[in-house]
């Protein structure tokens, strides 16, 4: 008994740092700022002082709040489905014998390893009204250009473009692990049995996928509610708030306006909403899925 307990505290003991951390780095400034969204937001010479819900009161009448909620919501569920299968299709073709192989995979990876702001600045090229790559190819083809950025029709879908296209290749490392570590005879099986690709795909494959799906499909929710740096680059937002989505409302709040109390709630809401679309993803895909 005397050893079980000194094992155990051993244990404790080699835990302590990395709690530590993680009560520092995590815990600590989450409930700090839960308790700042009841909070005002202190001045000069005067300090914070309970509101209550006041904040959440604001967050509701603020159209600001909603719109970009909107957004976000629109960006999550065209970045999502997107990203996800265009990695899968990337995964599939690069994992069959092909000439040029390495060379496929890593130029479909190479957007993971561009810092957002390059590929923002990139991007910001390729939509630069006149002169930019898509006006040009979209004149020589006998239509008229558009201000992709500068228009609230399409600065949302233009941010969108750019995320698929920086995500999918992070997506496609994680189901080209998966389907190399699945067993070759089950294709040997399906072609002695005359089963067709598709028939394969859906039956075999994607099935002992689900296990990589549901670890990237959270990725891609959580990253879609916090992917902003080349929202702050390409748009700003705008125009009128069309391109803006909750961590960008979020870091005006708190970072040009110094809205502390508000911000405070905004990202309440906003972690409460990650964990709760997490948490139901996790236990309503779980189920489908097939461990080996």
């Amino acid at each position: 008994m005397r050893g079980r307990v000194v094992k155990q505290i051993h244990a404790y003991l080699l835990l302590l740092p990395a709690l530590f951390f993680l009560f520092v780095f995590t815990h600590y400034p989450a409930l700090t700022t839960l308790i700042d969204s009841f909070m005002s937001t202190p001045k000069a010479g005067r300090s914070a002082v309970y509101v209550g819900m006041e904040n959440y009161q604001i967050m509701i009448e603020d159209p600001v709040f909603w719109r970009s909620l909107s957004n976000n919501l629109w960006f999550a569920a065209l970045t999502i489905p997107l990203s996800i299968g265009l990695s899968l299709m990337m995964a599939l073709w690069v994992n069959k014998k092909l000439a040029g192989q390495w060379f496929l995979r890593t130029s479909f990876f190479l957007p993971t390893i561009l810092p957002m702001i390059a590929v923002a600045n990139i991007w910001i090229f390729f939509y630069t009204p006149g002169y930019g790559l898509f006006n040009q190819g979209l004149q020589t083809l006998g239509f008229a250009g558009q201000n992709w950025l500068g228009d609230p029709r399409f600065a949302l879908g233009a941010v969108i473009v750019v995320a698929v296209w920086k995500q999918a290749g992070f997506f496609m490392i994680f189901y080209l692990a998966a389907l190399q570590s699945l067993s070759p005879s089950l294709r040997e099986a399906a072609d002695i049995e005359g089963a067709s690709s598709w028939y394969f795909f859906r039956r075999i494959q994607w099935p002992l996928l689900m296990p990589t799906t549901i670890f990237v499909l959270i990725n891609a929710v959580i990253d879609a509610f916090r992917m902003v740096d080349h929202i702050i680059v390409m748009t700003h937002g705008g125009p009128d708030n069309a391109s803006s989505v909750l961590l960008y409302f979020l870091y005006q709040i708190g970072f040009q306006f110094w809205d502390q109390g508000y911000a405070s709630a905004l990202t309440v809401v906003l972690l409460m909403t990650l964990a709760v679309i997490g948490l139901i993803q996790f236990f309503t895909l779980d189920r489908r899925a097939h461990y080996q």
